[in-house]
């Protein structure tokens, strides 16, 4: 479960369109920059992501990423999924104060 939401997290950043480094992504999702770079390549190897350099940046190491339509539609299936989970966990904590109040 918690890969599935690190892989949101990653998929959500990427998709706001506002990162442009490794470095930058690890910091904001507080995860190291090794695991950003490996799950970066695992989303690109299963297609949910696009890899791009500056051609005329100076600075190599700036990417563009970008979600494929198959990204977008992973990205949408596990918020979908993430929704769904915090409603029963709402719904759980919901009944057991119900309970504990009789």
């Amino acid at each position: 479960m918690k890969l599935n939401q690190e892989k949101l997290d990653i998929l959500r950043k990427i998709d706001s369109k506002k990162v442009r480094s490794q470095r930058q992504i690890a910091k904001e999702l507080e995860l190291s920059l090794g695991k950003i770079n490996y799950c970066l390549k695992e989303l690109k190897k299963k297609g949910l992501l696009k890899v791009k350099n500056f051609a005329k940046n100076p600075n190599k190491s700036d990417y563009i990423y970008v979600l494929t339509p198959k990204g977008i539609s992973e990205k949408t299936k596990l918020t979908i999924n993430f929704m769904k989970r915090k409603m029963e966990e709402y719904d759980r904590l919901k009944e057991d104060l119900k309970n504990k109040s009789k």
